[in-house]
């Protein structure tokens, strides 16, 4: 996947009503003065990462990350969230975000489900550096708010993992509602794996095969048009870590029969 996320005019609009000025924001993260202005917005790893630094120094506020990430409004819901919360499970729900993440910028959802718990991590495939804090609290806010609308607020977290030194920690325990280790080796939510097969009372089968269907379709076009060698890899090394694959496994994970797979790796001389 090219080094690229796709933004929205609509966050230029969020931010003024959040009282930061953009042409000021635009400035602080050294991107062009005219980019909210254009149809189409692109801005890489490093350019995003710079923007939302920036939001972090001229947002007074300590939880705003926080606040961004529990979105309720069903207007600025992204499709991928709205998947999320009408999956039949937390497990379904989390492995349906991180299927289609891939869709929308070189960013993944990592899930590591073992006996007694499993964790979710945001991974940058193109990141030079730390991802910024608040960057890191939209993200994991955002997996919350999905568990807890699809459980009518049952599945509480374990714990936080957090890279950063101790901050605000009354805030984002109070905000996660679990315990918050920092200086971890890493920026990560923790559940207790029974929740993954906790049921949806938002489950909505046809809402959700509606939405699946079209990003399903999104996602074999996109993969139609890359290398099967380098499809299996990154899929991997995304969703498989922990157990040995099988090629029914993989094909699954892209939407592809095993007869097409195998016709693919043979066509790019690649064995599974």
């Amino acid at each position: 996947m090219p080094d690229r996320f796709r933004i929205t005019q609509g966050w230029a609009r969020r931010f003024a009503q959040e009282k930061i000025p953009v042409a000021a924001l635009l400035r602080r993260s050294g991107l062009p003065a005219n980019l909210f202005e254009q149809d189409k917005i692109y801005v890489t790893t490093a350019e995003i990462f710079a923007l939302w630094r920036a939001v972090e120094e001229m947002s007074p506020e300590p939880g705003f990350g926080l606040r961004l990430g529990t979105e309720l409004r069903f207007e600025r819901s992204h499709p991928l969230a709205i998947a999320g919360v009408c999956s039949r499970s937390f497990g379904d729900a989390l492995q349906r975000l991180a299927r289609y993440k891939q869709l929308t910028c070189p960013e993944e959802i990592r899930v590591q489900r073992k006996e007694q718990e499993t964790s979710v991590e945001f991974f940058f495939l193109e990141a030079k550096e730390t991802e910024p804090d608040i960057m890191v609290d939209v993200g994991l806010s955002w997996i919350l708010n999905v568990a807890r609308r699809g459980s009518d607020s049952e599945i509480v977290p374990l714990r936080l993992d957090l890279i950063r030194p101790t901050k605000h920690r009354e805030l984002l325990e109070g905000h996660f509602g679990c315990l918050v280790r920092f200086k971890a080796d890493r920026n990560a939510l923790v559940f207790r794996s029974d929740d993954l097969d906790r049921p949806f009372v938002t489950h909505n089968e046809e809402l959700v095969t509606l939405i699946a269907a079209q990003l399903d379709s999104e996602l074999n076009s996109r993969n139609t048009r890359r290398d099967a060698g380098e499809l299996v890899k990154q899929t991997l090394r995304r969703s498989l870590a922990g157990k040995r694959p099988t090629i029914q496994d993989v094909a699954q994970e892209l939407s592809l029969s095993v007869r097409t797979l195998q016709r693919r790796l043979s066509e790019s001389k690649v064995t599974f």
